[in-house]
């Protein structure tokens, strides 16, 4: 096992996230057809749930991790870096044990949070039994995060990568094997296939902990019976203890709070259309399948592409902070800007105006899923473009800024959820889109607060992005309205997956290549990508 360069670390890093969300695209499109939309609603409940109490038990202890054994490393303290570990691992021991505890023993009071008095659908004995089986990768995935970080600190990016497609494969084999053993062999009820499927976290999570154990093993990282050497100095247990805390609260904070946008949208969507707007259970969880499990699922398409520019452009930021370059900090904070409006704009443009065919081809036809998609993905284009503020703030140590920022978007998202619920169902629309509405101004708060801090206090210039934008929104018309002027010709309701391929393939083919010559020649491209990459499509264009 060998370390990795940055660039290196870089391209191993950015093909594991791709590969990883693509595997986990893909294997939905037999999953719903073996749970259908009930099960979707009621997957979503348990794993939303889970995700939020697993920012607590892992969120930011793998960057500290990273951070102090590449301080340590650095220095040639290995018996810190052992110790780091070992407490690291107690610390998560803990924590883990009591979150599971909560999970498992309040699991019925939270399935009647969430759902109220619905009845006819999932019941909150459903919820319960399955967030008790999900609680259970409580007790692994965090280790699993601990190890991971360790790794990253030793930098031995491949095995970290590898361990994520092995985490994603194992899980995606039993959701599948398990949801229609249940279902189709044994004829179980949905909870049980459900259950079996959330289940998999924590087996998927075992088996890439088994992995990464048996690399660092190989690499003899953590030797027995470890000494200082001569001239390390020696640091005490509560030091290393102090240190794992400082690094790691501001990234639970942050995940903390990030996932509380979607476990309180799905609780007030849920409470909001039973209890105040009365509908029947069958249209609520059709919703919820949406918001929670389905829709998201196609949300990682855009998500991946963010994750990917993140782990690109931020190291670069950080070095350039640490140089105390902050022009070049500013120049590179522009460029990721210009992604997300050069790139994932448009992606989202095409999942919103494309849903029909989208969703039949992933799903099949559905009544629910296209109507409260093709606004939701818009979620996605705002949480990826906050995702990367947030990490550049978090790049340049401004842990405060985000955290603050962060707060004021999620209560605003809370406050306005019920209200504009209401609002959109006596206009006639689906109350979703309130919900939606309300998470899409909680973000461009967040987003516009931090923009301008930056701007008045840090003094970023976003004077090339802004002057460029007049740019990208003809760039934007012009995809819009050949995608409209192609429904004129080409059909998009037709029933059956296998045809909404070619449909798609000849839209994607149509609308991206004029894009994509557009923007060439009022040279976006070259401003965001630079001159190497504007030529070599040039000669692609000429050819």
């Amino acid at each position: 096992m060998k370390k990795n360069s940055f660039i290196e670390g870089t391209i191993v890093a950015t093909l594991g996230i791709i590969l990883v969300k693509v595997i986990g695209i893909i294997y939905v499109i037999p999953f719903n057809a073996i749970i259908g939309e009930q099960g979707g609603a009621l997957y979503g409940y348990g794993y939303t749930i889970y995700q939020l109490f697993l920012s607590i038990s892992s969120a930011g202890f793998p960057f500290a991790i990273s951070k102090i054994t590449s301080e340590y490393n650095a220095l040639g303290y290995k018996k810190a870096i052992s110790d780091t570990y070992k407490i690291s691992l107690r610390i998560i021991s803990i924590i883990s044990v009591i979150i599971f505890l909560a999970l498992f023993i309040f699991a019925p009071q939270i399935g009647k949070l969430i759902i109220g008095s619905q009845t006819g659908g999932n019941t909150y004995e459903d919820i319960a039994f399955v967030i008790r089986m999900v609680s259970f990768a409580i007790l692994v995935v965090p280790f699993l995060s601990v190890t991971k970080g360790f790794l990253q600190g030793h930098k031995y990016i491949t095995p970290y990568s590898i361990s994520q497609v092995i985490e994603q494969v194992v899980r995606v084999l039993i959701i599948l094997i398990g949801s229609y053993l249940c279902m189709e062999i044994f004829e179980l009820p949905l909870k049980y296939a459900v259950g079996t499927s959330v289940s998999a976290a924590f087996f998927g999570g075992l088996i890439a902990y088994f992995y990464l154990n048996r690399k660092i093993k190989k690499a003899n990282l953590l030797p027995k019976n470890i000494t200082a050497a001569p001239d390390e100095k020696l640091i005490s247990q509560k030091e290393i203890t102090k240190k794992i805390f400082m690094y790691s609260i501001p990234f639970i904070l942050i995940s903390l709070v990030n996932n509380l946008y979607t476990t309180i949208d799905m609780i007030l969507l849920s409470r909001t259309m039973s209890d105040l707007l009365h509908l029947n259970t069958d249209t609520i969880e059709s919703v919820i399948g949406v918001y929670t499990t389905w829709g998201i699922k196609l949300n990682n398409i855009i998500l991946a592409i963010s994750t990917g520019l993140v782990t690109s452009l931020i190291p670069n930021i950080v070095t350039s902070f640490t140089q105390k370059n902050m022009n070049d900090v500013n120049d590179k904070f522009n460029k990721a800007i210009g992604c997300v409006l050069l790139i994932i704009v448009p992606m989202t443009i095409f999942l919103s105006l494309l849903v029909e065919p989208i969703w039949t081809l992933f799903y099949g036809n559905s009544y629910y899923g296209p109507l409260v998609y093709k606004y939701f993905v818009y979620t996605a284009l705002f949480g990826g473009f906050y995702t990367i503020i947030i990490n550049t703030l978090q790049g340049i140590n401004k842990y405060k800024l985000v955290i603050t920022t962060v707060l004021i978007g999620l209560a605003t998202n809370a406050i306005l959820d019920i209200p504009l619920m209401l609002l959109f169902d006596k206009l006639g629309m689906n109350a979703s889109y309130g919900a939606i509405t309300a998470a899409l101004i909680g973000y461009t708060l967040s987003i516009i607060t931090s923009l301008r801090i930056l701007n008045k206090k840090y003094q970023f210039k976003f004077t090339s992005t802004v002057n460029r934008l007049p740019k990208y929104i003809f760039s934007w018309l012009i995809f819009i309205g050949t995608i409209q002027l192609m429904k004129l010709v080409i059909p998009t309701t037709l029933d059956g997956r296998l045809i909404q391929i070619p449909i798609l393939a000849i839209y994607g083919l149509v609308s991206f290549l004029i894009y994509l010559y557009i923007n060439y020649k009022n040279e976006n491209i070259k401003e965001v990508f630079g001159i190497t990459i504007n030529n070599k499509l040039k000669k692609l264009l000429k050819h």
